[in-house]
């Protein structure tokens, strides 16, 4: 009777799979029709970075169904994503699967998660657009369907800003994604590699183990700090050959750490020179395969290059035709709403607040991306409790308390177990601010409570203790 087994679990598949609307449109156009009355209403979130994940995570499954769209199935900790680039950390310690944050996106029948990209909106049907996410040329071709949302929530961040500077995409690597990190590992320790071949000229040897890392923000200062350490602690012992050759170069246009109070960007400064980081002010005019041009026409040669200058609105949010705040991110009210059409909201670095509302643009940071999540989880939940889920059935409740958002300080390491962490609320307010070995232990103390799951808490403390003792791997794989 194996047969009939067999014949039994097609049916049940097919079963679990009648939700999605195929009718006798073309298969592309398959997807998730509208809610009936009998079911959940749906939260659709487009994005799976700080806010979007945060949201989640606080999003009650017992009221709303959860659909996530994001061409990543995992939220990336970027405050340590630095550290996995040299051997520090391993990359899944900084990789927190979809799933684990809000297990209803796997266990209820009506949550799901699509590996894709939303390609438009229409706010007045209440549905987006989404293609799926293939890599390769050996794969599947791109799948295209619709979801029908009763609620929905845009975070999709922000993109690398290069500021229209021709060669930057082709030649230079950002830091945002696990990816990110890979690329420059590998690249890395093939220079090393490669300079130590025989024959090698020592002109291009040097060039092969330069490290330029354009924008002197949190995470290029952080990346610089740790590919120091990595060529002070590692590099040479395990590569003596070529140890006199390597170094690092951090370009920044302004001040390091601007945001930071004058007495710590000072700190950072001696810290990085003292530990072999050169520090040119300069602006970049030009990123060519084996060189970069600044505006006043040095020529800065490098083997691998890593951008690092901020990031702005992607094409696909300046597409969208609804209201925008100043800088071209996503207009939304105190609510955290998209004030002119229902039922969407914008949360982290894709949106900010539309100048009516007479309130700053927040920073692109992740503890507010993080913080505007829970508070649009509990506005959420709250409107579910009220009968406000479903579509266009919100208009007339009370929304309550609106988004408040309070700077909680900014941390950064700079190498060599010295971290600086800036507690004021603002850069003209007054707070403490500390440097040195302590603020390197509050650094990572807090960093480690702050990682999502236990699971990586233990991980990322198990390599920083391996790290300590036995150095960093240095195989590229």
């Amino acid at each position: 009777m194996s047969w009939f087994r067999h014949l039994s679990s097609k049916t049940r598949r097919f079963t679990s799979l009648s939700r999605f609307s195929t009718s006798t449109s073309p298969v592309h156009q398959a997807g998730l029709g509208p809610t009936k009355a009998h079911e959940k209403p749906r939260v659709v979130v487009l994005g799976s970075g700080w806010a979007g994940c945060r949201l989640m995570k606080g999003l009650d499954p017992k009221i709303y169904d959860i659909v996530c769209v994001s061409p990543r199935n995992h939220m990336v900790f970027t405050p340590l994503l630095a550290s996995t680039c040299v051997g520090t950390l391993e990359f899944r310690t900084v990789a927190e699967p979809i799933a684990r944050i809000q297990p209803a996106i796997s266990r209820e029948p009506g949550s799901f998660f699509f590996l894709a990209n939303c390609t438009s909106i229409d706010a007045l049907n209440h549905v987006v657009q989404c293609e799926s996410v293939t890599e390769g040329t050996q794969t599947l071709d791109p799948w295209k369907f619709t979801i029908a949302y009763d609620k929905l929530v845009i975070a999709l961040g922000a993109q690398p800003t290069t500021f229209g500077i021709h060669g930057v995409y082709e030649h230079a690597i950002f830091l945002r994604e696990v990816y990110h990190a890979q690329e420059i590992r590998r690249k890395l320790l093939l220079n090393l590699m490669m300079s130590d071949v025989p024959g090698i000229e020592e002109e291009e040897k040097r060039r092969l183990l330069h490290c330029v890392v354009v924008g002197g923000g949190p995470t290029g200062v952080e990346f610089s700090g740790e590919l120091s350490d990595f060529i002070v602690r590692d590099v040479r012992e395990r590569y003596s050959h070529v140890k006199d050759y390597i170094h690092v170069t951090l370009i920044e246009a302004n001040e390091i750490l601007s945001s930071f109070d004058v007495r710590l960007r000072q700190y950072a400064t001696n810290q990085l020179t003292k530990s072999g980081v050169r520090l040119v002010r300069g602006i970049v005019k030009d990123v060519e395969e084996k060189k970069i041009i600044l505006n006043d026409g040095t020529e800065v040669p490098y083997g691998l290059l890593v951008w690092s200058t901020g990031v702005g609105p992607s094409a696909f949010i300046q597409s969208l035709d609804f209201p925008k705040s100043p800088g071209g991110r996503i207009g939304t009210d105190e609510w955290l709403r998209v004030p002119t059409v229902e039922d969407i909201f914008s949360i982290g670095d894709c949106s900010g607040f539309v100048e009516s509302t007479g309130k700053q643009a927040l920073p692109a940071l992740a503890q507010v991306a993080e913080r505007q999540g829970k508070y649009l989880a509990i506005l959420l939940n709250k409107i579910g409790n009220a009968n406000g889920g479903r579509a266009n059935s919100a208009k007339d409740l009370d929304f309550g308390e609106q988004f408040v958002y309070k700077h909680l300080g900014s941390m950064a390491s700079i190498g060599s177990y010295k971290a600086l962490v800036d507690l004021r609320q603002s850069k003209e307010a007054k707070g403490l601010s500390l440097a040195g070995f302590v603020s390197w232990f509050i650094w990572r103390s807090a960093y480690l409570t702050r990682v999502i799951s236990w699971r990586n808490r233990f991980y990322v403390a198990i390599n920083w203790a391996t790290t300590f003792v036995f150095g960093r791997d240095i195989s590229r794989i």
